[in-house]
Formats: structure tokens, sequence, C-alpha cells
């Protein structure tokens, strides 16, 4: 179990090296942000004043080193914010940095997550999915650090005939980003079979939304990933008018008004999982949990409190079915309830909304200039 008592927190950034197609200086701009709205961080820019004098290259009593892979992104850069507040100690994923630090665990968040994009690029989503996994997991047996907290998703599970969706339900996906992240949960379980000492914790969560309650980050995906983005995205960018509406996409699902549904689970609350994941992973261990609110809300919902947060009436445009999509996807949290003591505390959809509303309309380029 990840030691409880630790000193004040401490962060580290680097280069992003998990997106090949990713520009430098775009990671920069959002790592930066996160500097800048966190207190408590600093950066070490050069890699020669790490060496054995840094307070990251050496394990501590009572201090958690924790890698978060992806930390510059939109549920990373939530998660890290908040290991910061609870005394943790960071370092966002750079390139080669498993020889330079002593790490006690791996938050793995890194990845493409885009299911329409997964259907036009599968083989960036294998790639950047399940082999950058294998090179985590190398990484990790080579250096002894046996902790991991995988961030996984709802869509390993595809389109189950029963819903709610339990931990046991047959994995079935329909779409690449799916089946990549069925490969690197099948990968870590294997490694973890011959590995008795290994603390793993595998979180399959269902729809992220919102923001940093203090409004300190948001979600900003890069401009060309808009079209397949999350429709939170795409409806601030609607009530902002940088396009000319949504685009809801399927309206003849078996559902009671022909859109899919989903279980929407706030940023907040799934970092908070995380989190109480890393306080409760054992050695010899592995655990398997989804992280969703228990209620599935139709997309036509979702557009209703979209409008309320905003209070833009935004125009709608009803298209045919998007790749890989599914009509109706819920959890059934019981599990992680029960075991880690963990309820969705963030369940009204348009408070959610509101909240990442803040966010946008005060960044309305993202981490760039405003």
């Amino acid at each position: 179990m990840i030691p409880l008592n630790r000193r004040a927190s401490q962060t580290r950034g680097g280069m992003e090296y998990f997106d090949a197609r990713r520009k430098p200086h775009n990671v920069g701009k959002v790592i930066a942000a996160l500097v800048l709205t966190t207190l408590c961080i600093f950066i070490l820019k050069q890699s020669p004043g790490f060496g054995g004098s840094s307070v990251f290259s050496r394990h501590e009593p009572g201090v958690t080193h924790v890698l978060v892979t992806g930390g510059a992104g939109y549920i990373g850069s939530h998660a890290s914010l908040r290991l910061l507040k609870d005394n943790y100690r960071v370092t966002i994923v750079v390139n080669k940095i498993f020889a330079e630090n002593a790490f006690d665990a791996v938050m793995h968040f890194a990845a493409v997550a885009y299911v329409g994009e997964s259907t036009l690029e599968p083989l960036r989503y294998y790639h950047n999915i399940t082999s950058n996994t294998l090179l985590i997991l190398e990484a990790m047996a080579s250096h002894g650090v046996k902790t991991l907290i995988y961030s996984s998703t709802c869509a390993t599970y595809g389109e189950p005939e029963k819903m709610p969706i339990v931990e046991t339900t047959r994995q079935l996906p329909i779409n690449p980003y799916g089946k990549a992240k069925k490969m690197a949960e099948d990968i870590i379980l294997d490694f973890t079979k011959g590995r008795k000492d290994m603390a793993v914790m595998i979180l399959r969560y269902f729809n992220v939304i919102g923001s940093d309650p203090e409004g300190r980050l948001g979600e900003a995906p890069r401009p060309e990933l808009r079209e397949h983005g999350r429709i939170s995205g795409a409806c601030f960018d609607a009530a902002l008018g940088i396009i000319p509406g949504l685009k809801v996409k399927g309206t003849d699902y078996p559902t009671t008004d022909g859109t899919c549904i989903r279980d929407y689970i706030d940023v907040t609350d799934l970092v908070d999982a995380h989190v109480k994941a890393l306080n409760k992973a054992e050695p010899s261990k592995v655990g398997i949990y989804n992280v969703g609110t228990g209620r599935g809300r139709s997309v036509k919902e979702f557009v209703d409190a979209c409008k309320k947060a905003t209070g833009v009436n935004i125009k709608i445009e009803y298209l045919s079915r998007r790749p890989g999509d599914y009509a109706e996807v819920y959890s059934d949290p019981t599990k992680i309830n029960t075991e880690l003591n963990w309820t969705a505390q963030y369940t009204d959809l348009k408070e959610s909304l509101s909240v990442a509303w803040r966010w946008q309309k005060s960044h309305p380029r993202g981490y760039g200039s405003n």
C-alpha cells in the first residue's frame, strides 16, 4: 500500500513523447498553464541539474513520488493538480526519465482518446495506446516500480446486451479505441501474473465532463480534433460561436428519444477515484473498477443541460450515426463504492457543465493567448 504520510507537494514537467504528432510547443503551453495555476509547482527545465542531488532521484520515507503519463492532458492535468494538493511528489512524463528518478507509482493516462478518430486512424491508436503501455511496463520492470494505476475505458465493453455494466461484463469492443485499450489491459494482466509484487488498479471510466471547480484547468483539445471530440467541447464551441451549431450524430438508436445514452462522470470525481485507487493499491493484487455515476443520460438530455448552462439557444443539426458508436452505456458503480469507498459527488449535469463553461468563456483559445 502506498504510504500516506507525505511531505509538501512537488512537481516537474518535461517533453511529452507519447503522441508524435502533437507539436512540442503546444504541450509546452499546456504544461505552462498547469505551472502558472498551481501555486506549489516548480519545473526543472534542464536535465543536467537532475543528478543524484535532486529530491526526485531518490526514494524518501513518507514521500510518494508518482509518475503521471499524459499529465499535460485534460484528465491527467486534473489528476496532477489533485495529487499536488494531497502532497504527493509528481513528475509529468518526460523521455528517458525512469533512470533519473525513484518512482513509487505510475498513473498512466497518456493516450489518444476519440472513438470517431480511431475508426479513421486505427494504427495510430494501436501504437499510441497499446504499444506505449508496453513501453511503460518494460520501463517499470527495469527500474523496480511496482504500482500502476491504469486509465482504461468503458469502450472495452463494446455494446453489452444488459445494462448496467458491471466489471464482469464481457469485453467485446467495437472500435479501435476500445480494442486498443482492451489489448493494453490484457498486457497488464499478463505482466502482473508473473510479478507477484505488482500492485495494479485498472479504472474503466465512462464519459468525462466538467473541469476544475476553482477554474485553474479545463479541456482544450487540439483544433484538428474538435470534429471528433467530446460532446461538451462541441456544445461550448457552438455557444461561443466558433462553430455554427451542434451536430448530434444518430437519432434512430433504440432508446427513449432515439439518441445515445451515456454515463457522464465529472473529472473531479474521476480524479478522486484515481487517488483512492492509489491509496488502496496492494502488492499481488489487481483491482478492476468501473468509474461512473450509475445513471444514463441521453444526448438530447445533455444538449438541454448545455443550453441551460451556457444560456445560449444552440442550433442543433441532426445527422446519421457516427461510426463505432453504440446505443446505450452506463455503469454499475457498486464495486468501487464498496471496495474503495468512492461515490460520484458531482452528478448534477447542468452544474458540471456550468463549471466547465466558466473556464471555456475565459479561455476561448484554450491555453493559448486569450
